[in-house]
C-alpha cells in the first residue's frame, strides 16, 4: 500500500497531522455535546478541503480528517469549498419507547450542527452532525440542485484519523469470500487492512471508540480502509452497475458514527445508532409481534444427522415437525423453525437458488397440516426462506410466499442468503442477471423490500447472511434480528470452532450494531465430531449476554431431556427487557450483563469469560432496594475445566438483596447465569 506524504507526529499522548508548508486552516463551525463532553470542529483547510476534528474533554480524539466524494459522472467533490451560508446549531432532547428491546425507554439528547457548503463549480453539499455525550454521527446531504441532480458515487473520501498513537483494534476483514463470518483479530490499528464495521479501538489511555454507521438506506455499506498511520478512509461496498451508489438528489447518506467511552462497557450502553434512525413506522407492531424463544429442525442438519434436501435423511418431514411442535408445547416455546421444508434444496443450491420455491413443500412435508397442528398446540411455525442469495428468483415469489405465511398464521420468517461475497444474483433493469455484494446498494434496497412487504402481512424478519445492522429496527421493528457474524453453527463443523474469546469479542463489536441470532443453548457441548469450546453454564449465560428478541434453544430435544437442570434456565429466561446494565467487561476477556425482564420484576445475570479463568466480584445494587430475591444460580462447578470437565455445573439457590455481593468463579471458556425472582 502506498504511503501518503503527510506523517503523524506525537505530541504528548496525542497526534496531529503535520501541515504542509504554507498550509492554511480556517474553522467554520463548532458544536459541543449537551454535557460538554465532546466537541466537533469543522474547518476548511489547504486548497479548500473540508475537514473535521473531534475532542473529548479537551483532548483530541479524531485529528484532522477530510471529507468528500469521488463521482463517476462529475468531477470529484473534495476541493475548493466555501461556506454557502452560515452554519446552524440546535439542541434536541426527548425520549422514546422501543416496542421490544434491551431497554424500554431511550433518551435522545444531542446537539445538532448543520454546515452548508458549495464548491467552485457551484455545487452544494451539506454536512449534518449530531453530537452526543457518548459519541457522534455525521452524514452528507445532497440538496436538490441542477448542478448535480443524478449522483453517481464511486467512493467516499470520508476519513477517520485516530489521534492518540498506539491504538489497538478488534476487527474482521471486509469484502472477503466468507463475508462477515470470521473470527475477530486483535492488532495495532497500524496493521489493520480493510475493516468491516463495527470496528472497535482502544487507545493507550483506555479510551474506547467504536466506528460504524447508522440508517443504511438505499446506499452501499461502508468499510474502513487503512491508509497510513492511524488514518482510515471509508470504502463503499462494490456494485456490478459500476458506481457503488446511484441516487437522485435530494438525499442523505447514512450516518458515519463513533461511540466514544471511557471503557468497553460504555460502548454497549450507548444508544447512538438507534437514535440516529427515524422513528417507528409500524405503530401497531406490539399487537402482532412479541419476542419469543423457539426450537427447530436445524442443529441435526449441522451435525449431519439429517439433510435439508428431500430423501431418506430429510429433516423437515411432517412427522419430525410434529415431534418438534410437541416438544415446544410441552416446554413453553412459542416457535418451531422448520428448515428444508420447501422444494429446491436438492442439487446445487449454494449460491444458486434457481430452484427454490417458497410456496410449495416437499412431498413428505404437509405444510397445511403442520401449521394446523401447531396452532392446536399453541405453537407458531417460523417460516424459512433460504434464497441461495438469488434475489432474482426470490423477489417475484416473495408476495405470494408472505401471503401463504399470513394465511397459515406464520408470523415470523427466517431469511437466508448463503453465497460467497459477491455472489448475490440480482436482476438488472435490462433483465440481465448481475452479481452483487451482500452489503451493496442493491441489497440495501432488497432487505427493506423484504421487511416492508413482510410488515404488510404482520410478519417479523430474522435475516441470516444479511446486510449489516445499522439500527433500522427502530424504524422497522419487524426486522427483529439477524445473523451477520460467525454463529453457533461453526461449533458444529467450523475449522476452527469458535474459541472462548469469540463471544466476548462479539459483545464489544458485532453486538454494538444490534441483535444477533447466535442460536445458543447447545448444552450437549458437542458438534460434528468436535467439542464446543465452553462450559454448560456458558451456553446458558449466552441468553443474557448475546441479545436477540428471538432466541433459539438450538440443541436436540433429547439432549435437553438428558439435562433438565440446565434446561430449566433456558425455559425461564425471557427475550424482552426493560433495562440492561453491562456491569463489567473487557474486549475479548469477559463480559457481565444484568437485564430486567420487561414483563415481571425479575432480573437475569449472564457472565462469560474468554480463554482465562477468573473470579468476579459483583455488587447486586442493580436489584430493587428493600426486596428479597430468590437467586437461582447456574455456575461453573469448582471442578469445571474447559478441556477436562466442561460439563461440570453447579445449580443452587440463595436469598439475596441489593445490598449483597457475589464472588463468582468462571472457568476458562466458562460462564454463570442467574435468575433473580422477587420473594413474596
Amino acid at each position: 500500500m502506498s504511503k501518503r506524504s503527510l506523517q503523524a507526529l506525537a505530541a504528548g499522548i496525542f497526534i496531529l497531522a503535520t501541515p504542509l508548508a504554507g498550509a492554511t486552516s480556517r474553522d467554520i463551525a463548532q458544536a459541543e455535546s449537551p454535557g460538554k463532553v465532546l466537541q466537533v470542529t469543522v474547518s476548511i483547510v489547504n486548497d479548500g478541503r473540508v475537514a473535521y476534528t473531534v475532542s473529548r474533554q479537551g483532548a483530541k480524539v479524531i485529528a484532522e480528517s477530510h471529507l468528500g466524494f469521488i463521482l463517476a459522472n462529475a468531477p470529484k467533490l473534495d476541493r475548493n469549498f466555501s461556506e454557502a451560508s452560515p452554519a446552524e446549531t440546535s439542541s434536541h432532547d426527548d425520549s422514546w419507547e422501543q416496542p421490544w428491546g434491551e431497554w424500554k425507554t431511550i433518551r435522545n439528547h444531542y446537539t445538532q450542527l448543520q454546515v452548508h457548503l458549495k464548491d467552485a463549480k457551484g455545487r452544494g453539499l451539506d454536512l449534518d452532525f449530531r453530537v452526543y455525550d457518548d459519541g457522534l454521527g455525521f452524514r452528507y446531504a445532497f440538496p436538490d440542485q441542477a448542478a448535480l441532480r443524478r449522483v453517481e458515487i464511486t467512493e467516499e473520501l470520508t476519513e477517520f484519523n485516530i489521534a492518540e498513537p498506539g491504538a489497538i483494534a478488534w476487527w474482521i476483514p471486509a469484502d472477503e469470500w466468507d463475508y462477515n463470518e470470521q473470527l475477530y483479530r486483535k492488532q495495532p490499528v497500524t496493521e489493520v487492512g480493510l475493516a468491516y464495521t463495527p470496528m472497535t479501538v482502544r487507545t493507550p489511555s483506555a479510551l474506547h471508540i467504536a466506528f460504524h454507521e447508522a440508517a443504511l438506506v438505499d446506499y452501499s455499506a461502508m468499510a474502513l480502509r487503512h491508509v497510513e498511520g492511524q488514518l482510515f478512509r471509508a470504502s463503499l461496498s462494490p456494485s456490478a452497475q459500476g458506481p457503488a451508489v446511484v441516487r437522485t438528489a435530494p438525499f442523505n447518506t447514512p450516518w458515519r458514527t463513533m461511540i466514544v467511552a471511557d471503557d468497553a462497557p460504555g460502548l454497549y450502553m450507548s444508544h447512538l445508532e438507534l437514535n440516529l434512525n427515524e422513528p417507528n413506522k409500524l405503530p401497531d407492531i406490539q399487537q402482532w409481534f412479541k419476542p419469543f424463544k423457539y426450537v427447530g429442525i436445524w442443529w441435526a442438519m449441522h451435525l449431519d444427522q439429517a439433510s435439508w434436501g428431500a430423501g431418506p435423511r430429510h429433516g423437515a418431514t411432517t412427522a419430525n415437525a410434529k415431534k418438534y411442535v410437541d416438544f415446544a408445547a410441552a416446554n413453553g416455546f412459542r416457535g418451531v423453525l422448520i428448515e428444508g421444508w420447501n422444494t429446491g434444496w436438492n442439487g446445487d443450491w449454494f449460491a444458486n437458488g434457481k430452484d427454490f420455491d417458497f410456496t410449495h413443500a416437499t412431498p413428505d412435508f404437509d405444510l397445511e397440516a403442520v401449521a394446523a397442528y401447531a396452532k392446536s398446540k399453541g405453537v407458531h411455525i417460523i417460516g424459512h426462506h433460504e434464497t441461495g442469495a438469488n434475489i432474482a428468483v426470490y423477489e417475484p415469489q416473495m408476495g405470494a410466499a408472505f401471503d401463504l405465511d399470513q394465511r397459515l398464521g406464520i408470523d415470523a420468517v427466517k431469511t437466508g442468503y448463503v453465497a460467497d461475497q459477491g455472489g448475490v444474483q440480482a436482476r438488472a433493469a435490462d433483465g440481465s442477471i448481475r452479481y452483487e455484494w451482500h452489503d451493496g446498494q442493491v441489497m440495501a434496497r432488497h432487505h427493506l423490500l423484504v421487511v416492508t412487504e413482510a410488515a404488510k402481512r404482520h410478519i417479523g424478519i430474522d435475516a441470516h447472511e444479511p446486510i449489516k445492522d445499522t439500527g433500522l429496527r427502530r424504524t422497522y421493528p419487524n426486522w427483529v434480528s439477524r445473523e451477520g457474524a460467525r454463529g453457533q453453527e461453526y461449533n458444529a463443523w467450523g475449522q476452527p470452532p469458535n474459541p472462548p474469546e469469540h463471544e466476548v469479542d462479539l459483545v464489544f463489536t458485532r453486538m454494538l450494531s444490534g441483535p444477533m441470532d447466535y442460536t445458543p443453548g447447545v448444552i450437549s457441548l458437542q458438534g460434528k465430531k468436535q467439542p464446543i469450546a465452553g462450559t454448560v453454564a456458558r451456553q446458558l449465560a449466552l441468553y443474557v449476554v448475546l441479545y436477540s428478541p428471538v432466541q433459539m434453544a438450538a440443541d436436540l430435544p433429547e439432549n435437553y431431556a438428558a439435562q433438565p437442570g440446565p434446561f430449566q434456565f433456558i425455559k425461564d429466561v425471557p427475550t424482552d427487557w426493560s433495562d440492561t446494565r453491562l456491569l463489567q467487561g473487557a474486549v475479548g476477556e469477559y463480559a457481565v450483563f444484568a437485564r430486567k425482564d420487561r414483563n415481571s420484576e425479575s432480573w437475569y445475570l449472564g457472565a462469560i469469560s474468554g480463554a482465562s479463568a477468573r473470579t468476579l466480584a459483583l455488587k447486586l445494587d442493580f436489584l430493587k432496594p428493600g426486596v428479597k430475591y430468590t437467586a437461582q444460580l447456574y455456575r461453573d462447578d469448582e471442578h469445571a475445566d474447559l478441556k477436562a470437565n466442561p460439563r461440570a455445573i453447579s445449580i443452587e439457590q440463595k436469598v439475596l438483596t441489593s445490598k449483597d455481593s457475589l464472588s463468582l468463579w468462571l472457568a476458562s471458556g466458562g460462564g454463570v447465569a442467574i435468575r433473580f425472582v422477587p420473594r413474596r
